[in-house]
């Protein structure tokens, strides 16, 4: 009896079909996988965030996510450039390439390329992606096996919160449970880390960068704002005489508190109320702004490692092409990372379960496609087909996005060259036209059509001489070079053989040839001269 082969992870676990077609690692109210999350970012000043990022690096990394969280919810340029490199991978047409031509890795390209055609897929890559901030992002697979079949039903972000990594590397995830944390079962999660610099996960995020500059634009949007409520409307002072009573005073005082917010008082006669406005408040503001645009441009290059795509800076079209670049390198290197993440902790996996182990596997690709000049390769083909370079039709085709014409369909087709008329034909239509093509076609402009054809048959006849003469001398020559060539036995005997060959030809018909060749040529060239002159 055949025994089932043994399925085992990257890592070398074996597969739990049981635990597989559950969801383990979704919220629990009452458990210790709370969806409601704390704010740490709240009052945040220095010293909290360095204990919140030591405690991080010691194992517990609960307040750095929600931190992370919180970021992304408030700083609005954060939010802003992380969801623009997310998005810029997650919307990459995605490419299977098959392991081989054989039918069996065919139908297993195909079965991954049907899958990729769900419309939630762009979603769900956008969560994945959720590493680029947080440094690591964990997605449970449920499987769908409604029909006996293996197949990712949905692909579920699951809250990093709910996770620690294993004390003894930092490296292995483990999921957060009631009785304690647990490895992560086989073939069940999405692992994406990417990373702004080497490290440890939990440390080589951006958020792990993007918290300080956080923090310290928050302190100078909050001095910010006090200065504007202080000093952004003018000041309003009160005066009043000398003699005004205890009550007087507090109605001026309540007039001069509440004239900013409703602009309306009334006071008593012989009190006055002036408006003292600061002269340097423009002058104030711009430290606070500049700041602030500072600290955005220092995440802007955290993120998305240019300036010129989220700030207007000088330099023109050629500077913000190069930053553009930069920004193509960086969504590179996401989409590289991403698509081995996938074929490792999913395509493979998909494979296994569904046929079994095989020795290679279809490769899923998140790339845009190179672009290619195809005028140039127009004007390439067009030179060297005819030169005898073979292309194949479907392949040009797919570079221009054309498809295979169906049967029946009108094709375009070349526009006909109509072929000259033959020398003495006279054209059908006007009797003038007809006269001058007559005369250009037999070259005999100001002679006659006879003479011209009397001309061009002498010239034809030197040359036929000319050929009956050489063929006798030309076939000799052949028959002797075959006949060296099928007796020697190295190419050095062809070489000596053609060195002494002495052929037995007639050497009187080959200059007679030559002479008449001559004569040929000579009568042609001054044909073609008189034709162009005239």
């Amino acid at each position: 009896m055949a025994r089932t082969p043994v399925i085992i992870d990257q890592w070398g676990n074996p597969i739990q079909r049981s635990v597989l077609k559950e969801e383990i690692a979704g919220p629990t109210l009452t458990g210790v996988r709370s969806p409601i999350a704390g704010y740490p970012g709240d009052g945040l000043n220095p010293e909290r965030l360095a204990a919140i990022l030591r405690e991080a690096d010691q194992g517990e990394p609960l307040r750095y996510f929600e931190l992370a969280e919180t970021i992304e919810e408030r700083d609005l340029h954060y939010a802003g450039v992380l969801g623009t490199r997310k998005r810029s991978v997650a919307q990459i047409d995605i490419s299977v390439d098959a392991a081989g031509d054989d039918t069996a890795s065919v139908r297993h390209a195909d079965m991954v390329r049907e899958w990729l055609t769900r419309d939630e897929l762009q979603e769900e890559l956008f969560d994945i992606l959720d590493a680029i901030g947080k440094g690591v992002s964990l997605t449970e697979i449920v499987w769908d096996t409604s029909e006996g079949q293996w197949r990712p039903g949905r692909l579920e972000w699951r809250d990093p919160r709910w996770f620690r990594f294993a004390r003894d590397d930092g490296r292995t995830p483990m999921l957060r449970t009631d009785a304690g944390d647990q490895p992560l079962p086989a073939f069940k999660f999405v692992q994406l880390t990417i990373r702004a610099k080497s490290g440890l996960p939990v440390r080589s995020g951006i958020a792990r960068l993007a918290t300080w500059a956080w923090m310290f634009k928050a302190f100078t949007q909050r001095d910010w704002a006090i200065f504007t409520q202080t000093y952004g409307q003018p000041i309003r002072v009160g005066k009043y005489n000398a003699g005004a009573t205890e009550e007087q005073k507090d109605t001026l005082f309540r007039a001069v508190a509440n004239i900013a917010g409703d602009c309306a008082a009334i006071i008593p006669d012989g009190m006055v109320i002036e408006f003292i406005e600061s002269k340097s408040v423009s002058q104030s503001t711009e430290l606070y702004e500049k700041r602030s645009d500072w600290l955005d441009r220092q995440v802007s290059k955290a993120v998305l490692g240019q300036t010129a795509t989220t700030d207007a800076i000088a330099g023109g079209h050629a500077v913000g092409r190069e930053h553009r670049q930069v920004q193509e390198d960086i969504e590179t290197a996401d989409a590289k990372a991403t698509s081995a993440v996938l074929n490792r902790d999913l395509i493979r996996p998909w494979v296994d379960l569904e046929f079994g182990p095989q020795d290679a596997y279809p490769r899923l690709r998140i790339a845009r496609p190179d672009q290619e000049d195809l005028g140039q390769l127009a004007d390439s083909l067009a030179k060297l087909v005819p030169l005898g370079l073979r292309v194949q039709a479907s392949e040009v085709r797919d570079k221009y996005g054309l498809s295979d014409p169906e049967e029946g369909a009108e094709i375009l087709m070349p526009p006909r060259v109509q072929p000259a008329p033959p020398p003495g034909d006279v054209p059908i239509g006007d009797p003038a036209l007809q006269q001058q093509e007559a005369k250009s076609a037999t070259g005999a402009t100001g002679k006659d059509q006879k003479t011209a054809r009397v001309e061009t048959d002498a010239i034809d006849r030197l040359a036929d001489e000319a050929e009956a003469l050489a063929a006798p001398a030309g076939d000799a020559l052949v028959d002797a070079i075959r006949e060296l060539v099928l007796r020697a036995d190295s190419l050095e005997d062809v070489r000596d053989g053609l060195s002494a060959l002495r052929p037995d030809m007639p050497a009187e018909a080959f200059a007679r040839a030559m002479q008449l060749a001559l004569a040929y040529a000579e009568l042609s060239g001054r044909a073609e001269i008189a034709d162009r002159s005239n």
